[in-house]
């Protein structure tokens, strides 16, 4: 099975991101954010995985991995079904709010690119082309930064990254996880995921004056974290912040 598509769309208030300068400027001044919408029951995900692995490593990007929950139920012959340990219903709903507006459905691999443009994950090329159609897109006009003191997170926020109040989002992930899946598509295989989404909180709101917020961390080795300022309808990434979570 190569593609798994579902023709279902759905409406739901969730994440973006801010980190712009000031000038006219364009989105390259700001960290681009690729999502991965993937599933450990999905034969032809892990390539895409594997890619945005790579993409996590690289400067200028930030790479998050949602991993979807509709795969769960499917049985795929006497390899029986295999519950993804890292789905979540929150991510399924994220990929239908996109699906909403972008052209493509809802599939996995699936790739958003800054919120702007959907492709195949595991295909390369159109993903570089993407990152650099984001990069060169117009900058939304705000500017994210992030900074630990002790356990708790000191986020700042500054310019305009609509004319409506904006939901900023803490969004947690863990660095790198291997599984051994024993049954499905991938069965038998051993999986090793990057920047898998396990969290998703609201921590405030943009109201596109100067916003500081301060959330609590969990400082578990392996985690990191993103904040990210986006319209309640998943529209273009206004900016993005990576956070460092490490002494």
């Amino acid at each position: 099975m190569t593609l798994y598509k579902v023709v279902r769309s759905g409406v739901k208030t969730l994440v973006l991101g801010v980190a712009l300068a000031a000038g006219p400027a364009t989105a390259a001044d700001r960290p681009v954010v690729v999502e991965l919408f993937t599933s450990q029951s999905c034969y032809s995900c892990p390539p895409a995985e594997e890619l945005l692995g790579k993409l996590a490593a690289r400067p200028g990007l930030i790479a998050l991995e949602f991993h979807v929950d509709y795969w769960n139920s499917l049985v795929y012959g006497l390899a029986g079904r295999w519950t993804d340990v890292f789905s979540s219903p929150a991510h399924t709903e994220r990929q239908r709010a996109y699906a909403a507006r972008l052209p493509g459905g809802v599939y996995t691999p699936q790739m958003v690119i800054d919120g702007r443009a959907q492709v195949v994950g595991s295909r390369l090329r159109d993903v570089e082309q993407a990152i650099a159609a984001a990069r060169s897109a117009p900058d939304p006009g705000a500017e994210v930064s992030v900074e630990r003191i002790g356990e708790r997170l000191a986020v700042r926020i500054a310019g305009a990254a609509s004319t409506q109040p904006t939901p900023v989002w803490l969004i947690r992930y863990r660095e790198r996880a291997t599984t051994r899946v024993a049954a499905g598509e991938n069965r038998g295989k051993t999986l090793t995921n990057h920047h898998v989404v396990v969290r998703m909180d609201q921590i405030g709101i943009h109201t596109g004056d100067k916003t500081e917020l301060t959330a609590a961390i969990d400082l578990s080795m392996g985690e990191g974290c993103a904040v990210l300022v986006q319209s309640a309808a998943l529209g273009p990434i206004a900016g993005a912040a990576d956070c460092q979570l490490r002494p």
